[in-house]
């Protein structure tokens, strides 16, 4: 009964062994995809497409991120109203 409980457990590891590996295949090629998707729209709108050119565009400073001008500063005084 020890050696068939053993040979279950082991079809069911394998079992399952097999799945995981399947689903880990499913994800990459599902990565594949995603990323291929990823370069032909950056070809299409005409930017490099890698790692160091998304970083380059996000370091760059945004001058609509800018919203206050020098001249929409106003300087003002606080005080406690006791």
């Amino acid at each position: 009964m020890n050696t068939f409980n053993q040979i279950l457990r082991g079809i069911l590891f394998l079992v399952l062994a097999v799945f995981g590996m399947a689903m880990a295949f499913i994800f990459m090629i599902s990565t594949a995809i995603a990323v291929a998707i990823l370069y032909v729209v950056a070809r299409i709108k005409g930017r490099p497409f890698g790692v160091k050119a998304y970083w380059d565009e996000r370091r760059r400073p945004d001058s609509a991120k800018n919203v206050f001008k020098n001249k929409d500063v106003t300087d003002i005084e606080m005080r406690e109203i006791p």
